[in-house]
């Protein structure tokens, strides 16, 4: 969000707090899939079920040790770029945010079959990864780099959230499924025989017989754990990147 001065008033701050807390509850739909931004105003909201990924650095910390600021913002654009490009490429997408080193996505999945196009958008995003490291190796980018990737399954609501009548806002969803995303991100690649790849198990649940066949259950997280990866972009890799 970007910022559009306008002096802050304590009055009227106190009265928006007043009508946020106390005002009407406003409309909030239970709906089989999250609408388009432009149907949320101040005072509506949606519930839908719907999936997360969410891809984040590992040790992300420890960059800066190994490559000075303009290297470490190539790295990063390229990195953030492709894993925007992944996520746009569904179009059951609904949200793309980056924050960080993270890069997360809420999608749309009123069908079963529509969290297995999720998990293929993990399998892309780890096979990226692949392709990243090779090209950095090329560039002379000696330290590579590791992902985590965490998809999840479950209820958001869906609001609008900002400074109403600045035109700053943005959309937040309320819920675990993000939250869990993120979690289950940050466990991936973390030590030793931790996969990149992670998902929740009410995810796993609902992914094909073939797709839950590719994971492993992780009895210390409660999680499904993977080596997933993208078989068109494995054959690519065979072919360009050895």
């Amino acid at each position: 969000m970007d910022s559009n001065y306008k002096p802050y008033d304590h009055v009227a701050s106190a009265r928006r707090i007043r009508d946020y807390l106390t005002g009407t509850q406003g409309s909030y739909e239970e709906v089989n899939a999250l609408p388009d931004r432009d149907k949320l105003t101040f005072s509506n909201g949606f519930y839908a079920n719907c999936s997360a990924i969410f891809v984040d650095i590992r040790g992300s910390s420890q960059l800066p040790d190994h490559y000075k600021r303009p290297r470490l913002a190539r790295i990063y654009r390229a990195y953030l770029s492709e894993l925007v490009a992944i996520f746009n490429g569904e179009p059951n997408t609904r949200e793309i945010n980056i924050a960080g080193d993270a890069t997360w996505a809420v999608i749309n999945t009123p069908l079963k079959s529509d969290i297995d196009d999720v998990f293929s958008l993990g399998a892309r995003a780890n096979s990226m990864a692949q392709i990243l490291n090779y090209e950095m190796k090329k560039a002379s980018y000696e330290h590579p780099i590791k992902v985590g990737i965490g998809m999840s399954w479950g209820r958001a609501l869906m609001i609008k959230a900002g400074y109403n009548g600045s035109g700053i806002n943005d959309v937040v969803y309320m819920g675990d499924v993000v939250n869990e995303a993120a979690k289950l991100a940050n466990y991936g690649n973390s030590q030793w025989g931790v996969p990149a790849v992670v998902t929740s198990t009410d995810f796993h649940g609902n992914l094909n017989e073939h797709n839950r066949g590719l994971l492993a259950y992780d009895s210390t997280r409660k999680c499904y754990t993977g080596s997933v990866i993208s078989k068109a972009m494995e054959a690519w890799i065979d072919e360009n990147c050895k």
